[in-house]
Formats: structure tokens, sequence, C-alpha cells
């Protein structure tokens, strides 16, 4: 069925909007600007911030059992000067190094970066729903625009159309083939005429104004987009890619196993924890104090702390738990929505393009027999209201038609920029995530140089 629907909206697009819609030499294409959605839009770009902001969530998790060390400089002044009338040094000053390591946490710190890896790979996945919103946006706005530009150019043929008809009126009046009453209809009709032109060509810039919004520019020349990408040969079908690939159930699952993870940072936080630390300093008198400690910290009681947060944990991993199960069910009936508007769309097509062959048909005749004095002003204009309002409702409905191909692989998970084969290289959110999550103490100044890097190439630094 998705076959037919895809050739006969090509074949609408050839007859009905292919004449109106020549594209100039220089005409923006529905690639063009998705491509252009994508690199200009400020949600991703914000979005992509906060999922490096995530990716520092990991390496501040991983951090917990690296060494820390410190270097303390102190000086101290002494009031007062004389003690038991000898006098003293007022100044003194030390410095020293300090080191700490935590050897063993029961595994809280692994468990820490694991949830926090999950919270990562669930905001890429978060990311890749707002690109598909972005284009989805993206195609509305287009197909909005052409929908708006058909309109103009459509009340424009409908207030020549009528200026001749009330012509007409005048002079067949002249002649008294007709009443005052026929000239005063057609000047009626041709005034509501100018106002729909008015009002279409409102609805144009407003069309203008959404496209700069969401692409990043004004239109020019939009074409006509070519037959759109496939998507499944049934609503099962739909369904099942969309279980797989849609990334608001991908997301979920990451949530779950966070969740997953924090309940045994939570359980691990009620164990013991062995830490050693050093230190060595150095004051005024060149006198020299190392020292080194082991320390087991077994917690006994911490009024009931610990297994609160224990319990809270729990209840949020349940709660993510849930959270994924709904997500299967909210995405399954996004699809059947999607594959129903669908179904609605090409069915309101044919019949539109029905309606306007019979409309032309009318019109036709009825203009004829007014010729011939069988129909009256009244009877001519009605039918080409009714001609109007059909070629209107085509052109609704083919545009319509097309947005919903894209609204379907929208809710499959399929809407992307990789998907749609765009041809642009795409933000890969692991170059930061890498860089931030290295080893520090094998590579820190290289690792900070790549991070500014890129965040330089990104326009962040």
């Amino acid at each position: 069925m998705a076959r037919v629907y895809f050739k006969r909206l090509v074949a609408a697009a050839t007859i009905g909007l292919g004449v109106a819609l020549a594209p100039a030499l220089k005409a923006d294409s529905l690639s063009d600007a998705l491509v252009s959605a994508y690199l200009e839009s400020n949600i991703l770009d914000q979005n992509r911030a906060l999922l490096r902001a995530a990716d520092e969530d990991v390496a501040q998790a991983m951090a917990g059992l690296r060494p820390v060390i410190n270097f303390v400089s102190q000086s101290n002044f002494r009031f007062p000067a004389r003690v038991g009338g000898i006098k003293v040094n007022n100044w003194t000053s030390s410095i020293a190094l300090n080191l700490r390591l935590v050897l063993f946490d029961g595994g809280v710190t692994r468990y820490a970066t694991e949830a926090a890896k999950e919270t990562v790979l669930g905001l890429r996945a978060a990311l890749l729903d707002l690109e598909q919103q972005v284009l989805l946006n993206a195609v509305q706005t287009y197909m909005e625009v052409i929908r708006a530009s058909q309109a103009v150019s459509l009340s424009q043929s409908n207030v020549r159309l009528i200026t001749q008809e009330l012509r007409a009126a005048r002079d067949r009046f002249e002649v008294g083939e007709v009443t005052r009453t026929d000239v005063s209809i057609a000047e009626a009709r041709l005034a509501a005429a100018r106002g729909n032109f008015a009002a279409s060509q409102g609805d144009l810039e407003v069309a203008r104004e959404a496209y700069k919004a969401a692409i990043g520019r004004y239109p020019d020349q939009l074409r006509w987009p070519p037959a759109p990408p496939m998507t499944a040969r049934n609503e099962a079908e739909a369904k099942a890619v969309a279980v797989r690939r849609h990334p608001s159930i991908s997301q979920a699952q990451r949530n779950v196993n966070a969740g997953e993870a924090n309940v045994a940072r939570a359980l691990a936080a009620i164990g013991p924890t062995i830490s050693a630390s050093a230190s060595t300093s150095l004051d005024d008198q060149e006198s020299y104090d190392k020292s080194a400690s082991l320390t087991i910290d077994v917690p006994i009681y911490a009024g009931g702390t610990r297994r609160s947060l224990l319990r809270q944990a729990k209840a949020r991993r349940d709660a993510a738990r849930v959270a994924l199960l709904q997500s299967v069910v909210v995405v399954e009936q996004n699809v059947g929505i999607a594959w129903a508007n669908l179904s609605v769309a090409a069915a309101t097509t044919e019949a539109s393009r029905r309606q306007v062959r019979a409309a032309q048909v009318a019109y036709d005749g009825v203009r004829e027999e007014a010729k011939l004095g069988a129909r009256t002003t009244l009877d001519v204009l009605n039918a080409e209201q009714e001609l109007l309002d059909a070629r209107s409702s085509l052109i609704s409905a083919e545009t319509q038609q097309y947005v919903q191909v894209y609204a379907l692989l929208a809710s499959m998970g399929l809407l992307t920029v990789e998907h749609l084969k765009l041809g642009i290289v795409t933000y890969d959110p692991a170059d930061y995530y890498n860089a931030a999550t290295a080893n520090p103490l094998r590579k820190i100044s290289p690792q900070g140089a790549k991070l500014d890097k890129l965040l330089k190439s990104l326009g962040k630094n």
C-alpha cells in the first residue's frame, strides 16, 4: 500500500504542482533545507552542550579511584612579638605535599561510573530524537511554504477570473441580457476573492517566517521534492522497526541500566572504605616531616541515611522499568497513528484529485451554457468557486500526504541525517567523551589540548 501511495504522490506532484513551482536555476531542494536545519539548529547545539556536560559526569565519577595530590603553602604571624621577655620570630612558613588514594570503596566508584555512562548513552539517544524533531519540522515548514505559495497563485488566478466574469456581466447588463442583480453578485464575489487573496498572502508570510526559524534563512524558489523514502510494507513491520530503532526506547533502556547501577552503588556504600594517605612538609627552619597512614572507614550508624538512599535508588530503578514499558506502548501507538494519518492523507488526495476533475468539467459546462443563456452569472460563479475549493483541497492534501510520510519515518525512529543519506558530516558525541574520560595520569597535556581543540571546532572556546 505504501508503494502505491508514493507513486500517486509523485504523479500528483508532477501534474498538480509542477508547472506553478517550476524551479529557478538556484532553487532550494528539500535536502538543502534539511541540511541547513540540522546545521543551524539552536536546539541541537543546546543539547549537544548538555551532553558534553554529562560526559564530564563520567570523568568526575572515574576520578574517585584516582590519587588526589595537593600542594599546600602556609605562612603564620604570631602575636605577641615577645614571649617571657624573649623576642620570637613572628613569621613562620611551611610547604607540604599531600597525597590521598582510595584503595577500596566496595565498588561505589565503579557503579557510579557505570550509571554516568548509561546516562550519557541515554542522552545521546535523546539527542537523536531531537534530531528527528528538527528534521520533521523542516519538512513541515518546507511543504507549508509550497502549499501557501500555491494558494497565493490560485487565489490570484481566481481574482483575475472573477474580474473577467464581472466585466462580462456588465457587458451583458448593458445589452439587457442580465439584471443589475447579476452584476452585484459578481462584484461581491470579486471582493471576497480579493479578501481571500490578501489572506493567502498573509499565510505565505507566516509560512516564510516559520521556514526561517526552522531552516535558518528565508525561502527562495522551492522545488517540489522527489518521491519520499520508503517506510515499511505494512503497519506491523513499521511497529517492529520502531521498537528496535526508536531513540526514546533506547533512552528508556539506558535509564533502566543506570538505575540498576545506582542500586548497586547505594548497596556498596553501606560497606567499608579503605584509603591511604602520605605527606611531606618543610618549614622555614629546614625541618622535614614525613608521614603515611592507612585508614579503614567502616560505617556503623548514620541515622538511616544509607538505607534510605538504597530504597530510593530501588524506587527510581522500578520507575525507570515502568517508563521503558510505557515508552514501547507510546512508540507503537504513534506508529499506528502515523500509519492511519498517511492512509487518510492518501485517500484524501485521491478524492480531491477526482473532485478537481469533476469540478473542472462542471465549470466548463456551466460557462458554455451561460453563453447560450441557459445559466445565470450566479451559476457560473458558484461553479468557479467549487473548482477553486477543489483545487485548494488538492494542494493541501498533496502536501499533507508528503509530510505524513516523514512523520511515519519519525515515529519509526528513521528520520535521521544518516538514514536519509543527506551526505554531510554529523556531530559525533564520542569525540568529546573519549577525550574527557581519558586517563589523565597517562596523557594530561595531550588530552587537555584535544579538548581545547574540540571545543574550538565547535565555536565554544
